[in-house]
This record gives C-alpha cells, structure tokens and sequence, in this order.
C-alpha cells in the first residue's frame, strides 16, 4: 500500500540531474518526481562505521540532497575489514569527516554536515531535529535509545538495526498513533553492558554490514518519496551463515517500560585488577597464578598469555561449583579489554574461589605493555 512521501519535491531537474539519475528514473515508483523528493531530503546518518559506511555511499549516490554524518569515533585499522568509506591512509582520523569526504568526491548534488560528537540522551534531540529521517548505525544499546526516544519525541522516523557475527536484525520505526513503533517497542528494557557483546568482542562478517546497510538505504529511499512497503510493523532477521531470512511482527507496546522498582538488583562483586606488567612480573616468580582466559576460541588462536587455560566465558558461567574446574590459588582472569574478564570473575567469586583478579585492559593491554610481537586486534 502506498504510503506519503516524507518529503516534498524540490526544484525541477537539470538535464545533467536526468542524466545522473537515469537509472532512478526508470524504476516504477520513482520517476521525475520522487527523484526531486530526494534531492530535497534531509537525512542524518548516526555512525560512520560498518553500517553507515553503505549507507552513506548509497544516499549520497542516490542524490539524498542533504546528509549529515554524526560520529566521534576514530578510524582504527580493525575498522577497514568492513567500513569501507575509509581508506587505509584514514587510520586515525575522524571518521565523520572521512565519510563526508567520501560523500563530496561521490555527487557534489549531496551537502553534507559533520557532527563530530557522541549522541546522548541530552544532546540527541538538538542534532536529529530538522531531519525527515533517521537511520541509526550505531553499535550500542546508549545510542540506539538516545536515537529512538529523540526521533519519538520529534515525530521523525527511524530506520534501525543491529548486527553481530553473522546476524542481523533491521527495521524501521515511525512514531504516530495506530502503526506508531520504536525501539521501546522491540527491546523494553536495554540488556546490561555485560550480556551483550560489541563486535570487537564477538566479531562480524565485514560483508554482512554492507548487506544490511544497503537495505537500510532501500528503507529511506522509499520513505523519502512514498512508495513500495517499508519495515514498519516488521522486523526482518537476516542469517547469513545459512543465507536465509524471516521475519516477525512488530506491533507498539503501549508506554516505555521500565523495570519495576522491586525488581531484585543483583549483587555487585568487588574484584581486583591486576596489571599486565605486574601478571608478567608474577609469571616470573615461584607459585605463579592460574591466568584463565575468557575469550572465544577463534581469539585464542590470536594468542594467549603463555600457560593460560582457555575457557569461553559462556562455559564459565555455567560452573555451579569449583570442584575440577579451576586448580587451587590465586586466578588472574581475562578476555580482550576486560568487561568479559570480570563477569566471569564475578562469577568465580561467588560459587566459591576465594581469590580472582582481574587482569586490566586485557590482552589488548598484554600486548601492548609485553609482548608486541602478538596482534592486536
């Protein structure tokens, strides 16, 4: 069912616009017309990274008439398996700038603004207001909200999603009464930190988010000038470990839920850390202590702090008892960086060890502080 247009046509086209955007042209749905509606959008674009990096490439090619580009994030050089505006000679610059770069050498019929900032609950609605769409590439739950609480309060719609290894969930939020949906909607409550992993824990196929990205571009494109059936009321599930898709109903859950004020708190474990130098220090020494690393097994082949026992801290958290688990004496845990390090240390503490620590900065820290000649990754 045809849906309107969120923006209105702009100025008639140029003759070198018709040419530029022939191939619009001819699709059903689009034509003369929809192409102005493009050229007259205001989009913004929140990451520049795995997920933005297609979409930015694709509005701008589209002639999206105006993007601006919301990140404070730097490019790394882990970044380049999958964001693929930014270029090996990029490391370290803004990527909210690398793309814009990326957006004028592409169609100078596109604008662009850069937000070098991180979007919060206190900033998002002045940054997202004036746009007629949203697409939220961000890669964590604070941002995601911060995105869909904003764009609920300023009636603007949201095109959404989230990816991780080899899945992937897309899509598209418009405030409103009746079909009205938002992020609230999908995930109630945000999940702790601790319970889901980033992609530089867990990993993600570099092709997949350009193949979500595309589709989130697709979403807007329809948006913006009113035709075919968008994802609202429907979140689409892409596998692409098995190439397969589906799809379930969405429909709006009444207020924003908050958990209950008796809901139980779980009980906060004080842990100590250790620095790597000072777990090199100890390796040294007599009566060293058991290191246990929590990492996947596919960062184990990275490498490891030698003599670590490798344990993914899926399976630690399933230990119900010590007994055969852990040897006797003290513990130094560690994943990558630590927020998995310490969950299972929690865990250790509670079912019983009586002395776990926590190796800071993990083994991104080990490498940088002791052994250089392993990856960092």
């Amino acid at each position: 069912m045809p849906r309107t247009p969120l923006v209105e046509p702009g100025p008639p086209l140029t003759s070198a616009q018709v040419s530029r955007y022939s191939r619009h042209l001819l699709v059903p749905g689009m034509g003369m017309e929809a192409q102005r509606r493009l050229l007259n959008a205001r989009v913004a674009v929140v990451g520049a990274g795995g997920l933005g990096s297609p979409i930015v490439s694709y509005l701008a090619a589209a002639g999206t008439g105006h993007l601006t580009i919301i990140d404070d994030d730097v490019i790394d050089a882990t970044n380049l398996q999958r964001q693929v505006v930014h270029r090996h000679d990029d490391v370290g610059r803004r990527k909210a700038d690398s793309a814009a770069e990326h957006v004028r050498g592409l169609n100078p019929d596109v604008s662009v603004e850069v937000r070098a900032t991180r979007l919060t609950p206190g900033n998002a609605r002045e940054l997202l207001d004036g746009h007629d769409l949203v697409l939220d590439g961000a890669d964590n739950f604070p941002t995601r909200y911060a995105v869909s609480d904003a764009c609920a309060a300023l009636g603007i719609p949201v095109v959404w999603a989230a990816v991780l290894r080899f899945d992937a969930q897309i899509s598209t939020f418009v405030p409103g009464a009746g079909e009205g949906v938002t992020l609230r909607d999908l995930f109630p409550v945000p999940p702790r930190p601790e319970d889901v992993p980033s992609c530089s824990e867990a990993g993600v196929l570099g092709a997949l988010v350009g193949q979500v990205g595309s589709i989130m571009a697709g979403e807007a494109v329809k948006l913006l000038c009113g035709f075919g059936e968008p994802l609202v009321g429907r979140v689409l599930l892409v596998d692409a470990l098995s190439q397969r898709v589906r799809e379930i109903p969405l429909r709006p859950a009444g207020a924003i839920v908050q958990p209950p004020a008796h809901e139980p708190v779980r009980e906060l474990v004080p842990l100590v850390e250790v620095s790597a130098r000072e777990v090199a220090e100890e390796l040294d020494r007599p009566g060293p202590p058991v290191l246990l690393d929590v990492r996947e097994p596919a960062e184990h082949a990275l490498g490891i702090v030698p003599g670590a026992m490798t344990v993914p801290v899926g399976e630690v958290l399933t230990w119900d008892e010590l007994i055969g688990q852990v040897p006797e004496g003290p513990v130094v845990v560690y994943c990558k960086t630590g927020p998995r390090a310490r969950r299972a240390a929690a865990h250790l503490v509670r079912i019983g060890h009586p002395d776990v620590r926590v190796m800071t900065g993990g083994m991104l820290a080990w490498v940088e502080h002791v052994d250089p000649s392993l990856p960092s990754y």
